[in-house]
C-alpha cells in the first residue's frame, strides 16, 4: 500500500467517512484490481475506528461495486476495478452550489426528454402530461403541496419519450425534483405560495402545449426557461433565507 492512512476525525457519520476515504485511497490505484485489502486490524488501527464501524463501511463500498469479500479469505478490491453505480451522496445536498449542481443535471436530462416527448408522443401519453397538468391545478385549489403531482407531471413527460431510461434516472432523483421542497417563499405565506403555483403553471402550460403541437424546439425551450430560471429562482430564496437566518451560504467549486 502506496498510501498512508490517516486517522478519522470525528464528525459526520463515522462508517460514511471511512467509506469515503477508503474509496479515494482505492480509486487513487493504492490497490490494484482484485488484491487483497490490510487485514481488519491494521484497518480500524489505522483509521483509528472501531471494527463495527470498519465492517459498516465496507459494506456501503461492497453494496456500490467497489469491493468483495471472500469467505475465509478477506476483503478484495473488486476484479473490475474501482467503478461505482452513480448515485448523489446525501452530504452533496447539505450546501448551495451542490443542490444546483444536481439541478444542472436534471435540465439536461429533461430538456431533451421533453424534445423526444415531443417527437414520439402518442396521443395517450399527451393526454397523460394534461392530466398530470390539471391536477397540480386541484392541488393548488385545495391548498396541497403540489409536490407530488408536479413530479407526476415530469414523470408523464419522461415516460412520453418512449425510453425507460429517463424514467428511471428521474424516480432516481425525485427527493431532488421539486426544489420548493427545501425552500421557503418569504413573501406572505398564502399570497407568495399562489403567485409562485400561477407562475410554475404558467411555465408548465408552455411545455404541455409544445408538446402536443409536436415542436421538440419549442419543448426544449420551454422545459429549458423553466428548470434554468427555475435553479436561479432557488439560489436567490436560498441567499435570502440565509441572509435572514444570519447563515452564510457555502459555496463550493
Amino acid at each position: 500500500m502506496t498510501q498512508q492512512i490517516h486517522p478519522v476525525v470525528r464528525g459526520r457519520s463515522l462508517a460514511a467517512e471511512v467509506a469515503t476515504r477508503l474509496a479515494r485511497i482505492i480509486e487513487s490505484g493504492a490497490f490494484a484490481p482484485g488484491q487483497r485489502l490490510p487485514p481488519e486490524h491494521a484497518l480500524t488501527s489505522q483509521f483509528n475506528v472501531s471494527r463495527s464501524v470498519l465492517r459498516e463501511a465496507v459494506a456501503a463500498l461492497r453494496a456500490d461495486g467497489l469491493l468483495a469479500s471472500r469467505r475465509g479469505s478477506g476483503v478484495y478490491v473488486s476484479a473490475e476495478g474501482p467503478k461505482r453505480p452513480f448515485r448523489v451522496a446525501a452530504e452533496d445536498l447539505d450546501a448551495i452550489p451542490g443542490i444546483l449542481k444536481v439541478l444542472e443535471l436534471r435540465a439536461a436530462i429533461e430538456i431533451e426528454a421533453a424534445g423526444l416527448a415531443a417527437t414520439r408522443r402518442t396521443l395517450a401519453q399527451a393526454r397523460a402530461i394534461t392530466a398530470a397538468f390539471d391536477r397540480i391545478d386541484e392541488d393548488a385549489h385545495r391548498g396541497a403541496s403540489g409536490a407530488d403531482t408536479d413530479f407526476a407531471f415530469h414523470m408523464a413527460i419522461a415516460a412520453a419519450t418512449g425510453n425507460a431510461q429517463f424514467t428511471s434516472i428521474l424516480s432516481y432523483l425525485r427527493a431532488l425534483l421539486i426544489p420548493r421542497q427545501r425552500i421557503r417563499i418569504q413573501a406572505d405565506p398564502a399570497a407568495g405560495r399562489d403567485a409562485y403555483v400561477r407562475m410554475l403553471q404558467r411555465e408548465h402550460r408552455d411545455i404541455e402545449q409544445a408538446i402536443w403541437a409536436g415542436d421538440p424546439v419549442g419543448a426544449r425551450e420551454a422545459m429549458r426557461v423553466h428548470l434554468v430560471d427555475g435553479a436561479q429562482r432557488y439560489r436567490r430564496w436560498a441567499e435570502e433565507a440565509a441572509l435572514e437566518l444570519r447563515q452564510p451560504i457555502v459555496d463550493g467549486g
